[in-house]
């Protein structure tokens, strides 16, 4: 079978052909800045050599999902799918050899990086009976596999880089055949890039691009600035699957097209400026302007309170008729009432802990108690509780969620309880948002650590999936939290 296929033409018009069989065995690094014609060089290879090899594309844009639509090729949509079944599909490709293109761009980049790592590991992971030759084609290499550590967690770069390391280097010999794309030469890790035997490099800028471009190509120093001047779709190759010398390259044309289409220049809208006014500002305008309203010092509402209290209490004993002694057992409708006219503030969570417990004294008084019915660390945990959504843990309903809440610290209860209660009603899993307001912080760092440390704890088991649902499970109660 003749594994050579035509990928463009050199300066005299001759057509320039890849070995695919000699790629698969020698591996691929296509260079060139955004615009160049990367994805388009990417596009030709894998149309040329769809039927001659099994293809597996990386895609965080959603750029080559259109090759369904000529090809035999299967669109993976990640965000659809928890880690667990990645793997699994990665798994059954190898094991069926059909050709996909996963497609990232609905996800963000951490979860890009976390959703690839897993995605080539179980590729690399397939049993020896299904090591089929594949052609694994990887856009935006430099953010799979990066030079330095960026915005996203040390845990998700060390995976993603391992596992393009992974590809590249050990691949081979398991059938896997990388293929990478990258804008820039100094953003890709340096162990990722020098695995590859073959190149095409496009169009470049930067001098530390050239200078990296100009040395993989065995080209002088001096000759380098021949990178820069590049038109867009045209490359330099070299490599045992291309050239044994630097030759130039003007890539093919393609059969399909990127979704988004060439952006060009469009005709600017004929409206008139009015007209677009209207258009722009036409709702807000409608709506009426608050009135104002006159100038008054404002009173803070636990100072206003405390006024009201104090006016009710002094005219109970100008009146001889001071506070009675509350049975115990009749205190508690009014702690609950207490706790949800506090909670109805949705900003009531992140205030002081001194703070709230003397808005809560303040209205026991004016439930013409005599003396406050929990002391302030009482408070501390019936307020965490009230917060998760539970205000009678009397109630016999909530003894094993408490039970299993006893490991933790009171001032992780709150979002514990809201979790557990979620799970016990079936309701869906409480967000970040919620968490952060159980919590009483605004920081999603923190929340993030608070669920990490519950799960170290054993009180929780926390499962997400590519497209950002999640859902958390009791093990205590055997109960899960809906997705969301």
């Amino acid at each position: 079978m003749n594994s050579s296929i035509e990928i463009g033409t050199d300066d005299r018009g001759a057509a320039v052909h890849v070995n695919v069989q000699e790629l698969l065995a020698t591996r691929l690094l296509v260079q060139g800045n955004s615009g160049s014609g990367k994805s388009h060089l990417l596009r030709r290879l894998l149309e040329e050599s769809a039927g001659l090899v099994q293809q597996i594309v990386i895609d965080p844009e959603g750029d080559f999902v259109t090759l369904a639509d000529r090809y035999s090729h299967i669109v993976v949509n990640a965000g659809d799918y928890s880690e667990r079944e990645i793997a699994a599909v990665a798994a059954r490709i190898r094991e069926h050899r059909a050709s996909v293109i996963v497609a990232l761009d609905t996800l963000d980049i951490e979860a890009q990086m976390g959703c690839a790592a897993i995605f080539l590991n179980a590729l690399f992971d397939a049993p020896r009976e299904h090591w089929f030759p594949a052609l694994v084609v990887v856009d935006e290499a430099q953010m799979f596999a990066p030079s330095a550590s960026g915005e996203v967690s040390d845990t998700v770069r060390r995976a993603s880089l391992a596992a393009m390391t992974n590809l590249m280097c050990r691949g081979r010999k398991r059938g896997l055949a990388g293929a990478i794309a990258t804008q820039r030469l100094a953003k890709l890790a340096k162990n990722v890039a020098a695995e590859a035997s073959n190149f095409l490099m496009g169009r470049t800028f930067l001098d530390i691009d050239m200078a990296r471009a100009a040395d993989l190509l065995g080209m002088e120093r001096r000759q380098a600035e021949a990178i820069r001047d590049l038109e867009r779709g045209h490359f330099l190759g070299l490599g045992p699957a291309i050239s044994r010398r630097p030759v130039a390259v003007k890539i093919g044309s393609t059969e399909t097209a990127t979704r988004a289409g060439t952006h060009s220049l469009l005709p600017l809208p004929s409206a008139e400026p009015q007209d677009m006014r209207t258009m722009l500002f036409a709702e807000l305008e409608t709506q009426a302007p608050p009135a104002p309203s006159p100038p008054s010092k404002p009173v803070a509402a636990d100072d206003l309170i405390r006024q009201f209290a104090e006016r009710e209490l002094d005219e109970d004993i100008a009146a001889g008729e001071p506070p009675q002694a509350v049975d115990a057992h009749d205190t508690e409708p009014v702690i609950i009432t207490a706790l949800a006219e506090m909670l109805a503030d949705p900003d009531c969570a992140f205030h002081p802990e001194s703070f709230l417990y003397q808005d809560f004294s303040v209205r026991c008084r004016m439930q013409r108690l005599a003396k406050v019915p929990l002391d302030l660390a009482q408070f501390r945990r019936r307020f965490a509780l009230a917060k998760g959504g539970v205000f009678d843990p009397a109630d016999e309903k909530w003894r094993e969620l408490l039970d299993a809440a006893s490991r933790l610290p009171d001032d992780m209860l709150a979002p514990f309880v809201a979790i557990a209660r979620a799970a016990i009603e079936g309701a869906a899993c409480p967000d970040d948002d919620a968490l952060g307001r159980a919590y009483g912080t605004r920081s999603p760092g923190r929340i993030r650590r608070l669920v990490e440390y519950m799960e170290k704890q054993g009180a929780i088991v926390v499962r997400s999936d590519f497209g950002g649902r999640r859902s958390i499970g009791i093990p205590e109660l055997g109960l899960s939290t809906e997705a969301e």
